[in-house]
């Protein structure tokens, strides 16, 4: 999974998260607990890093990230692998 996660440094997911502690976004092992056990995960999460949101996790939105279907996919498997 190392690969994953040099796909979120080079599309700049850690200028608002971190592994291990909230930053202006939850830390991704937070994300990976909250959706720990969910059998629609991946698809919920990969919507959310294509599409963007905001109320989830508080009032800051999250844009748009400018990633393949794929991309999307990859990133959401590896964050829920997080422990």
């Amino acid at each position: 999974m190392a690969d994953a996660e040099a796909l979120a440094k080079a599309k700049g997911c850690f200028a608002c998260h971190d592994v291990n502690a909230k930053k202006v976004g939850p830390a991704f092992k937070d994300v990976a607990n909250k959706y720990a056990g969910k059998p629609d995960a991946v698809a919920n999460l990969s919507e959310r890093i294509k599409k963007g949101g905001v109320g989830e996790w508080g009032n800051v939105p999250m844009p748009p990230q400018n990633v393949t279907d794929e991309e999307a996919k990859k990133l959401a498997e590896w964050v829920l692998s997080l422990k």
